[in-house]
């Protein structure tokens, strides 16, 4: 192929798109949509729990227009990091939401699924070729057990077998963002290095453009470069929007890091063909020694319950940082004679929003606060002693005045009960690398027949 276009609806499946920006798209001449379906970005629960952070509604709203377009069009669907972290569980959840679509649709489409879940026990065998990226440090392999998800983030390359086998709809586990949009236009043979910039521009939908809201994009690479357009008529792309995508979580914004390699765009000139498309050349890919697989591992490290109360007291607003250290000085007095807990049976937070509880002691603004939030994070090794100490320090997140008061207060609690066990808590414990002599050996493509709805 001289070209392919890529239509990118959305950064993220579930967070909805116009439905006439799809259709836009495929008037355009779409040969691929392809969205990205999760995220590390929201932290380590929904790995370690292996559960979605968007909403089933969300994702089937989405899910529908985009088969039914992928459909009419006779083009692929790709989805990637399916249910938020590319579980085993969250390429299934949104399989089973397919299913539903397909047979009430009655789409007869061949559904492939790519699995990136990998066993402690497999993993324990390439300890020699698993190496840390910074700041983490060396691999101790009992973390490999202690994690209750892990999952290896995938390039191109499974997506591209799906397709090669005869998908018309991928829903890939974890992967990188970009790889979810390279994945056809690799397949097609054409260059590497306007294919992983345009990925890249692409991977968050209309982040790229100067109105987000408004939709997605359509990335068209051809053999020189690409020429990206909003699928909204009235949003734009500029050559400022665009370009500055590449400094969108990454370290360096001239080169970023694939599993198969790294985008170099140091070269890279951008330039308006229009107001609201722009024209790229000069990208490259640099093919790397070793392909690597970046392993992602979340584990429990204790439970936790919340507290939050409300101050609008001016006199305790007028000295808060006082207030909140006798807070701390009280909690543990408290929970050590009441609990007899001491400081490594349990830990807490206290955190001001309203005063601080963003930027800390950068904080330009230094005038007194009008109101306060107070939040308490009380973590333990198991939920009954963090509801426990919750509990204790109720009376003080309720009526606690500061040094100089002759009364007691009343702060506002916002919720009854007060407190709110939030169950597990997670960590992320795996931030490593490991070398692979096959870019799918640690993934498994699965391909059903298409079923008549």
């Amino acid at each position: 192929m001289n070209e392919v276009r890529i239509l990118a609806p959305v950064g993220m499946l579930g967070a909805g798109f116009p439905a006439a920006t799809v259709a836009r798209g495929i008037e355009l001449g779409a040969d691929v949509i392809a969205v990205d379906g999760g995220s590390t970005d929201s932290g380590p629960y929904y790995l370690g729990s292996g559960t979605a952070k968007t909403a089933a509604a969300a994702v089937a709203a989405d899910l529908r227009l985009l088969l039914r377009a992928a459909a009419e069009a006779r083009i692929p669907l790709i989805v990637g990091s399916c249910g938020t972290s590319g579980t085993d569980s969250g390429v299934d959840w949104v399989a089973g939401i397919v299913r539903e679509i397909r047979a009430a649709e009655g789409l007869n489409l061949r559904v492939a699924t790519v699995y990136s879940e990998q066993q402690p026990a497999v993993l324990r065998q390439q300890i020699g070729r698993i190496r840390p990226l910074p700041p983490a440090g060396e691999l101790d392999p009992p973390v490999l057990d202690s994690c209750t998800h892990i999952v290896g983030m995938m390039g191109h390359e499974p997506i591209v077998a799906a397709l090669e086998a005869g998908a018309d709809v991928v829903l890939a586990g974890r992967a990188t963002d970009t790889a979810i949009a390279a994945a056809y236009p690799m397949m097609k043979g054409l260059p590497a290095g306007p294919i992983w910039h345009a990925a890249k521009i692409v991977e968050c939908g209309g982040q790229c453009t100067t109105n987000p809201r408004a939709g997605g994009v359509l990335a068209t690479i051809d053999h020189d470069g690409f020429t990206i357009e909003p699928l909204d008529p009235d949003n734009a792309c500029t050559p400022t929007s665009v370009a500055a995508h590449m400094l969108y979580e990454t370290v360096n914004p001239f080169t970023m890091r694939e599993p198969a390699g790294t985008i170099v765009v140091s070269d890279a000139t951008y330039r308006a063909l229009d107001h609201r498309r722009v024209r790229v050349e000069g990208s490259r890919f640099e093919p790397a020694e070793q392909h690597t697989i970046k392993l992602e591992g979340a584990r429990i490290t204790g439970y936790e319950t919340m507290s939050f109360t409300a101050i609008r007291d001016p006199h305790i607003l007028g000295q808060i940082d006082t207030w909140a250290a006798l807070m701390r000085k009280m909690i543990g007095e408290w929970v050590g004679r009441t609990l007899g807990l001491g400081d490594g049976d349990y830990e807490f937070d206290l955190r001001l929003y309203g005063h601080n509880a963003i930027l800390d002691e950068i904080e330009p603004d230094r005038g007194p606060p009008r109101e306060v939030g107070v939040m308490l994070l009380v973590h333990a090794a198991d939920q009954r002693t963090a509801t426990a100490v919750a509990k204790v320090a109720n009376p003080l997140l309720l009526h606690l005045p500061t040094p100089d008061m002759d009364y007691l207060p009343s702060l506002a609690f916002a919720t009854s009960p007060a407190e709110t066990e939030r169950g597990p808590v997670y960590e992320f414990a795996l931030h490593h690398v490991v070398e692979v002599d096959s870019p799918t050996s640690l993934f498994r493509v699965t391909l059903p027949e298409a079923e008549d709805a």
